[in-house]
């Protein structure tokens, strides 16, 4: 998802939870990982894999100059053609640890093995995150969570959209002010506005 439409989702939902809950998040995602600086770990469930986010973490680190944001995707099944960087499987959170950053990202309740493993690398030291559905396990393991549950996924919003967020803020250097509250409709109209209004004219 490019800038604009970011930008566009933000002001769609501006007067929800979403865009501060998720630059909150963000901010603890790039705290956690820039500030340590021992690695970024992402991981999925059995039934899903974190693709779109991964993706997007590496673009905001290479725009924002913050290479600790890159992330190293830990795969449920790893092929022997796989290229050397998706070949990591689950036995790297086995080797997690202290100064490494692990972000959870579970739609629905992971399996016990990664509940384990996620529990075991927490006890050895890494700094667990979660985006998830709001399975109360897996907040139970992370240090930091935010969950798109069945009652707060209003709106439209689903944990596809909250990464979207979430991966757009970690490359932001500082947070934005404080905002006044504004109708909808005029924001919508400011923003559509700016995005199709013409080039200066240059002399």
């Amino acid at each position: 998802m490019d800038a604009v439409r970011v930008a566009l989702l933000r002001e769609v939902l501006a007067e929800t939870e979403w865009p501060s809950a998720t630059r909150r998040f963000a901010g603890a995602l790039r705290t956690s990982a820039v500030s340590q600086g021992g690695g970024l770990l992402l991981v999925g469930t059995a039934e899903y894999e974190p693709w779109h986010l991964t993706a997007h973490l590496v673009d905001e680190a290479a725009w924002s100059g913050q290479p600790e944001l890159t992330p190293t995707l830990v795969r449920h099944r790893v092929r022997s053609g796989d290229p050397a960087h998706l070949a990591f499987g689950l036995g790297r959170l086995e080797a997690a640890g202290r100064g490494e950053t692990l972000l959870v990202v579970a739609p629905e309740r992971p399996d016990s093995a990664l509940l384990e493993r996620v529990h075991g690398a927490r006890r050895a030291g890494a700094t667990v995150l979660s985006l998830d559905g709001g399975d109360e396990e897996v907040r139970g393991l992370a240090h930091d969570a935010l969950s798109v549950d069945a009652a707060r996924a209003a709106h439209g919003v689903d944990l596809d959209t909250v990464q979207h967020l979430v991966s757009a803020a970690a490359g932001e250097n500082s947070l934005p002010g404080p905002r006044g509250r504004r109708r909808f409709r005029d924001r919508l109209s400011r923003l559509a506005d700016q995005l199709t209004a013409p080039p200066p004219a240059r002399w």
